[in-house]
């Protein structure tokens, strides 16, 4: 809702005029980038204000845009604003383009403005990005060449670093804080059980491994099927399906990407859910919990194969939701997530996440693992009290967050994850929105950063964006208009170090 409020300034407006200069890593193809901000306070009055913000493109033509800044004093608030979605975190403030005006070619210009509060002093804000781009007034043509690195990242080149847990951050062998930043590649889970070979005709060869690179993409998530991997259904299965993950992940490694495995579709009838669900026994959809028939065997010859590998990441089971089948109980879901064996409303025995931590260690595998929480990993909040317990110590938690689910707001986040990243490491595994722009997920990736959180977007896949959560167009890493082009600007400007 558009609403200003109409007083008399009491103090004198301001105004700051900034462009833009890329300083991140561009392929040859990329395109040139520029842009320039007015900020003027429009009226003032004790504990108040207003003001209007100019965005002027200087560079090529975007479909859509987010605007970050930082207040300079921790006082001052955005209350409400009008022409863009507004978010605060701490002093970083964002806004992000709505349907109508994101769409600005070469020297096009918006205004977009909000209502604030103060208090001491309300100084203009330094600095201004659009779509990751600082703001100073000049234009940067694209170049061959990276013109600078991200802050703190080391020379590209050379192989994924070996990861482990050390108290709320993930830490490289020589102990410096990394962070998981990159995509999903989806089809290892659905493609050999639906008749699409393994990769559902995507490359997997060095080609579209350096086309990930281009987007400054440092890890993968790779789905994948306990029956194909078992050699229990689907076809290829068994060695074949093996072996063809096994290749990808050394690519991906060897090319200095880490690699999460993460297990996705599962044996087991679920006749008792909802509708909506998969109740198929074979692992073709997405149960509510691991099995225990199939489960605890596909860890132990996963770990079994990338044991001392330590750049390889174990995400025990994509989305839990058995709290659905036991009417919405929560305390039952968690304690069948963590323990398993027969859960209310599962026909099948569970394996809990304690039975498949416990199948990893076994093996002598030390890689670090992901453990989720309830609805669809998007609820953590009792995930501490029902964490398994790993003799190593070596656990991150898996939270995913799309716009449509429950916790998709600061707040929430504020009060349900940052308590919970005081005291283990949270991946955000899964992220995305449903509409195919990336307001949402900026301010969700904005919000990861203040917090040293990695994240990993859904999904690097040319499926067509009609409803969200694709990011590319084709295998060469095309950006999607919205949701493409503002993760790879994202990512072009972060560094996986801390």
């Amino acid at each position: 809702m558009r609403f200003r409020r109409t007083l008399l300034a009491s103090g004198a407006a301001a105004a700051l005029v900034a462009g833009a200069v890329a300083t991140v890593m561009q392929p040859a193809a990329a395109a040139t980038t520029g842009c320039s901000v007015t900020y003027t306070v429009q009226s003032q009055w004790p504990g108040g204000f207003t003001a209007n913000v100019g965005i002027t493109n200087l560079g090529s033509a975007v479909t859509s845009w987010t605007l970050t800044f930082d207040f300079p004093s921790p006082s001052q608030k955005v209350n409400q604003g009008w022409s863009a979605a507004w978010a605060q975190s701490g002093a970083r403030v964002t806004a992000a383009s709505m349907n109508w005006n994101g769409a600005l070619g070469t020297g096009a210009s918006t205004s977009i403005g909000f209502t604030g509060a103060w208090s001491g002093t309300n100084p203009v804000p330094a600095s201004f990005s659009l779509n990751g781009t600082a703001c100073t007034g000049s234009v940067v043509p694209p170049t061959s060449s990276p013109t600078s690195a991200p802050p703190s990242t080391p020379p590209d080149s050379g192989p994924a670093p070996e990861l482990k847990v050390s108290g709320n951050k993930i830490v490289t062998a020589d102990g410096r804080a990394y962070r998981l930043l990159g995509v999903s590649r989806s089809s290892g889970e659905f493609a050999c059980v639906q008749g699409k070979g393994l990769w559902d005709s995507g490359p997997v060869d060095q080609a579209s491994v350096d086309a990930m690179k281009t987007w400054n993409i440092r890890a993968v998530r790779i789905p994948l099927n306990e029956e194909c991997w078992l050699g229990v259904n689907g076809s290829p299965s068994g060695a074949a399906y093996q072996q063809g993950v096994k290749d990808y992940v050394d690519l991906l490694v060897a090319s200095g990407i880490n690699v999460i495995l993460d297990l996705h579709w599962t044996w087991g009838a679920y006749t008792t859910g909802p509708d909506w669900h998969c109740k198929e026994e074979h692992a073709t959809c997405q149960k509510p919990a691991p099995d225990a028939r199939y489960a605890p065997q596909f860890w132990t010859g996963v770990a079994e194969t990338f044991k001392g590998n330590d750049a390889v990441v174990f995400d025990l089971f994509n989305e839990p939701y058995p709290e659905i089948a036991s009417d919405w109980n929560k305390t039952l879901g968690w304690q069948c997530l963590r323990d398993g064996g027969t859960c209310t409303g599962i026909p099948y025995e569970v394996a809990g996440m304690q039975d498949l931590v416990e199948a990893v260690r076994a093996t002598g595998a030390t890689n670090m693992l992901m453990v989720g929480g309830l609805e669809w990993t998007n609820d953590m909040r009792e995930w501490l009290a029902y964490k398994p317990v790993d003799p190593l110590n070596n656990i991150a938690a898996s939270w995913h967050a799309y716009s449509f689910n429950a916790c998709a707001s600061e707040s929430c986040w504020d009060s349900q994850i940052a308590p919970l990243a005081q005291q283990v490491p949270v991946v955000l595994g899964e992220f995305g929105q449903d509409d195919c722009a990336f307001d949402y997920m900026q301010r969700l990736v904005t919000w990861a950063d203040a917090h040293d959180m990695g994240y990993l977007a859904w999904t690097w896949n040319p499926w067509g964006c009609t409803s969200g959560a694709v990011l590319i167009k084709d295998w060469s890493g095309t950006p999607e208009p919205g949701v493409g082009e503002g993760f790879k600007a994202h990512l072009l400007t972060q560094s996986p170090y801390v």
